[in-house]
C-alpha cells in the first residue's frame, strides 16, 4: 500500500484482529453491489471508505425525488441522472483508490452468472422478488456468498446466504410469492433511516467475509424492529430439500421470474375508463382503501374511504347493486380487495395504477407522494 493508503486506513490497521493483513485482503477483493437504492447506498459508501479494491455496481434506474429520503448516495442535483453515474461520482469522491466497474443494465438470467461469478462477494440491495431470487440462484450456482438485506415499513432483515456451510434464500422461501401479494416500499412506505442501518450491516458482513474476522450471519437470520428498537435472530439451517442448494437440486440453470409488487390485470379498469364513467354519470362506487395518512395528502372527490384492513367488517357501506371501483396508491392493495369483493358476489373492478395513474393522466392538480 502507498503511504497515502496507510494513512487513510490507519484506524483499520490498528485493530489487532484486522491489521495490515485484513486491509490487504480488502484491497484485493472484488464486491458486486446489485442495486444502488436504500440498501445499496450505505453499503457502497462504507465499502468504498473501507478500501475494498474493486466495487462492481449494477443499476439502470434514474434518481427520483422520492428516493432522496433514504438513498443517501444521491443528492438533489442528481434528480433525473442515472443512479449508477450519481453513485460513481460519490464513491470516487469518498475514495479514489477504489476501482469501479459500472454495469448499466438490469441483472437478468442471461447475464447474472457471468456478472456474479466475476466477484468474491455479492451485496444484494434489490427491492423486488424476481431479482432477489435470481441473485440467490446465481450465487449458489457460482459459489459466491450472498449478503442479503431487505426492508419494509419499520422492519429490516439481514443474513448471509449461499456459503459452503450455510443456507440460501430459498431455504427460507422456496418459491416467490404470487404477484401483487406483497406491496412494494413505494406503496407501503419505509422509514428513511431503516435502509441505512440494514445496508451498513450488509457492508459489515461483506468485510467480515473478505477478511475472515468475526462470526458472519451464516445460518442466522437477523430481524430488526425500528419502532421497538429491538433486534433478534432466528437459526436458519440449509434445507436438504432446497431446490437450488439441497442434496438433490432441481434448479441447475437460471430462469427469469416475472414477480412484481404490481397486481395481475384481472378485472381491471383504466383511469380513462373511470373518467368516462364519471363524466357520463354512470352509476358506481369509488372505494379508496388507502390509509388515512395517505388520504390526507390527496384523494379523488366522491370516494368512499375505508382502509384496506377494515373493508371486510364495513361491507354495509358498500351497495350490492352497482359496480365498485377499488383504488389505492398504485394498484396492489386494491387488487387484493377487488378479489375479496368479487368472491363475495360484488361487481368490483381494480383501478389500474391507482391514484398515481389518476394524477398522471386525469388530475395533475392533486399532490403526488
Amino acid at each position: 500500500m502507498t503511504p497515502e493508503e496507510l494513512r487513510r486506513y490507519s484506524r483499520h490497521t490498528l485493530l489487532p484482529e484486522f491489521g495490515m493483513a485484513g486491509q490487504e485482503k480488502l484491497r484485493a477483493a472484488r464486491v458486486l453491489l446489485v442495486g444502488l437504492g436504500g440498501l445499496g447506498s450505505p453499503a457502497a459508501m462504507y465499502l468504498a471508505a473501507a478500501g475494498v479494491g474493486t466495487l462492481g455496481l449494477v443499476e439502470f434506474d434514474v434518481v427520483d425525488e422520492s428516493n432522496l429520503q433514504r438513498q443517501i448516495i444521491h443528492s438533489t442535483p442528481d434528480i433525473g441522472r442515472l443512479k449508477i453515474d450519481s453513485a460513481a461520482d460519490r464513491l470516487r469522491a469518498i475514495n479514489p483508490h477504489v476501482a469501479l466497474e459500472l454495469h448499466r443494465t438490469p441483472l437478468g438470467a442471461d447475464n447474472a452468472l457471468a456478472l456474479i461469478g466475476a466477484y468474491d462477494v455479492v451485496v444484494d440491495g434489490t427491492d423486488n422478488f424476481s431479482t432477489r431470487y435470481l441473485v440467490n440462484d446465481a450465487c449458489v450456482l457460482t459459489g459466491t456468498p450472498n449478503v442479503y438485506g431487505s426492508v419494509f415499513r419499520f422492519e429490516g432483515q439481514a443474513a448471509v446466504f449461499a456459503t459452503n456451510d450455510g443456507p440460501c434464500y430459498r431455504c427460507l422461501h422456496p418459491e416467490p410469492p404470487p404477484a401483487g401479494l406483497i406491496p412494494s416500499c413505494a406503496e407501503a412506505g419505509v422509514l428513511g433511516v431503516l435502509p441505512g442501518l440494514i445496508g451498513v450491516i450488509q457492508a459489515t458482513e461483506a468485510i467480515k467475509l473478505i477478511t475472515g474476522i468475526g462470526e458472519p450471519l451464516i445460518g442466522r437470520f437477523l430481524l430488526y424492529d425500528a419502532l421497538k428498537m429491538r433486534m433478534r435472530e432466528i437459526t436458519l439451517r440449509r434445507d436438504p430439500e432446497c431446490p437450488v442448494c439441497g442434496d438433490a437440486p432441481t434448479i441447475r440453470e437460471l430462469k427469469a421470474y416475472d414477480v412484481s409488487c404490481q397486481p395481475m390485470a384481472t378485472d381491471a379498469m383504466t383511469v380513462d375508463e373511470l373518467k368516462a364513467w364519471r363524466d357520463s354519470g354512470e352509476r358506481h362506487v369509488l372505494l379508496d382503501v388507502r390509509e388515512p395518512s395517505e388520504i390526507a395528502i390527496c384523494a379523488i372527490d366522491g370516494s368512499v374511504r375505508i382502509p384496506m384492513a377494515q373493508v371486510a367488517e364495513r361491507l354495509d357501506l358498500l351497495p350490492t347493486g352497482e359496480p365498485i371501483v377499488v383504488h389505492c396508491k398504485m394498484g396492489g392493495r386494491s387488487a387484493q380487495i377487488t378479489a375479496q369483493l368479487r368472491a363475495r358476489g360484488y361487481d368490483a373492478r381494480n383501478l389500474s395504477g391507482g391514484i398515481l395513474a389518476w394524477i398522471s393522466k386525469i388530475d395533475p392538480g392533486l399532490n403526488l407522494y
